[in-house]
């Protein structure tokens, strides 16, 4: 028995490769599948099964795709509605797979399909869960996605999602293992581990949603308090999880358009299409296409470009660095953004020698910053999260967390300078983007972020352990 766990760092997601006597099963395969296929192949095996936990919120599976180029049939839990052939199985029901077997465990509460995978070993003993978005490493799914006004509430959700837990995990086995659909960074729980493998037993010590003595009612307060509104695009996931997508190599195809700078210049002028630079933030705010919005290919890339384009429909115009064009378009499908309409052939150097219009973002370092703060009383807007927020800031900073900016726009001047700042440097050149985008162009960014703002000796917030929060 083999079990790789592939984990796509960007998206803080975990697929799953399983092999037994040359038969595999994918659980929540992403959707690029040629990698799982391949990886069947150097083991001389078939892709029998396609494992999905629930109809998932935060990207686009590839169950599809890889069922229609393998014939493995997809398989959800009980209450899953698809608009293609799937197995809806039973709770309880194993299937085998060469000589061990795949046991569902129907544990809604994050979703009503949501179900968690027991795996047994060659000798039928209980040997690990794929548990989904039901039990994450310190934390557990977040019970307001799959809500709907005036038949379901999170708190429902929460109640179903405490039975789950307690009458079909927390009865195994302390050794089993627990693999979980994602890790730190996903938007799918509040306080994820940055670990990805655990046994049960020290989620039953460690995790605060699976305390011995915890009521139900502990339970729902904790787990629905503090939560977020989820990103706009996750219901739009969800929809082309359960009613199907065009194949990845399709949209490669058509996406993977190298454009010169007029016809790049035209199509941004005679269509609606968003301007998107994925090159480092230090380049952007070198020079960029005017209005054009910034989200690098190395931060949390996806999640972004999906809470702040939101629309998976949105047509988009790519300026990517040379050679990272088709990384790029992989990417945004794996969130559902497929409407590239082509990429600037030769990057941002080739808009230059065309002798095009470009803008650019002031920044200042973190010392300067330190020497403008004790002259002046220049406003200075704090991007990060909450959380980040109330632990430590620089005093007399308003907080406008990037995730709802656009909520915020008139919080910002329209003439007087300001500063912006996050923690690095990512968050604060994407708001930056943003803010001139709309016209809001005296704004000055802070090199480094808070991190470096604190190392200058700028007077920051007393400190506050997130935990206590």
């Amino acid at each position: 028995m083999k079990i790789e766990q592939i984990y796509t760092g960007c998206l803080a997601q975990g697929a799953y490769y399983i092999e037994s006597n040359g038969e595999v099963a994918i659980i929540d395969p992403l959707r690029e599948v040629k990698p799982y296929i391949n990886r069947a192949k150097l083991d001389d095996a078939k892709i029998k099964y396609i494992f999905e936990t629930h109809f998932h919120a935060d990207f686009v599976s590839g169950h599809l795709t890889l069922s229609k180029e393998t014939g493995a049939p997809i398989i959800f839990g009980p209450n899953a509605e698809t608009t293609f052939n799937a197995i809806i199985a039973k709770d309880g029901q194993e299937f085998k797979l060469g000589n061990v077997s795949i046991t569902v465990l129907h544990t809604p509460g994050h979703t009503m399909e949501s179900s968690v995978f027991l795996l047994k070993d060659e000798n039928g003993k209980d040997h690990a869960i794929f548990s989904g978005d039901t039990l994450f490493l310190g934390d557990v799914g977040r019970p307001d996605l799959a809500q709907k006004t005036g038949e379901i509430t999170e708190k429902d959700l929460a109640d179903y999602l405490y039975d789950s837990l307690r009458t079909k995990i927390m009865p195994l086995a302390d050794d089993v293992i627990v693999y979980p659909a994602h890790g730190a960074g996903s938007a799918c729980g509040k306080n994820l581990s940055k670990e990805t493998v655990d046994t049960l037993g020290n989620q039953k010590a460690t995790n605060y949603a699976l305390r011995a003595d915890m009521t139900k009612e502990d339970f729902i307060e904790e787990v629905t308090d503090g939560l977020l509104p989820p990103p706009q695009y996750f219901p739009l996931n969800v929809k082309m999880n359960k009613e199907g997508y065009d194949d990845f190599d399709e949209v490669l195809k058509r996406s993977a358009q190298a454009l010169t700078p007029d016809a790049f210049e035209t199509a941004a002028n005679e269509t609606e299409a968003v301007v998107l630079d994925v090159r480092n933030q230090n380049d952007f705010a070198k020079g960029h296409i005017p209005r054009s919005i910034f989200i690098g290919l190395d931060g949390s890339f996806a999640p972004w470009v999906g809470a702040l384009i939101a629309d998976v429909k949105q047509p988009i115009l790519l300026v990517a660095p040379e050679g990272r064009e088709k990384e790029t378009i992989t990417r945004l499908s794996r969130v559902g953004f497929d409407h590239t309409l082509g990429y600037l052939k030769g990057g941002f150097e080739a808009w230059k020698k065309a002798a095009k219009e470009y803008d650019a973002v002031s920044s200042i370092t973190a010392t300067t910053f330190k020497e403008a703060k004790e002259h002046d009383e220049t406003p200075v807007f704090d991007v990060r999260k909450e959380g980040e927020f109330l632990s430590e800031h620089v005093l007399n900073a308003k907080h406008t967390p990037l995730d709802y900016i656009n909520n915020h726009l008139s919080e910002f001047p329209n003439t007087e300078t300001f500063y912006v700042y996050c923690a690095g440097g990512y968050r604060s050149m994407i708001a930056a983007s943003i803010l001139k985008s709309r016209g809001i162009h005296n704004l000055i960014d802070v090199k480094g972020g808070f991190k470096a703002i604190k190392e200058s000796g700028v007077k920051v917030s007393d400190y506050v352990c997130p935990t206590t929060l």
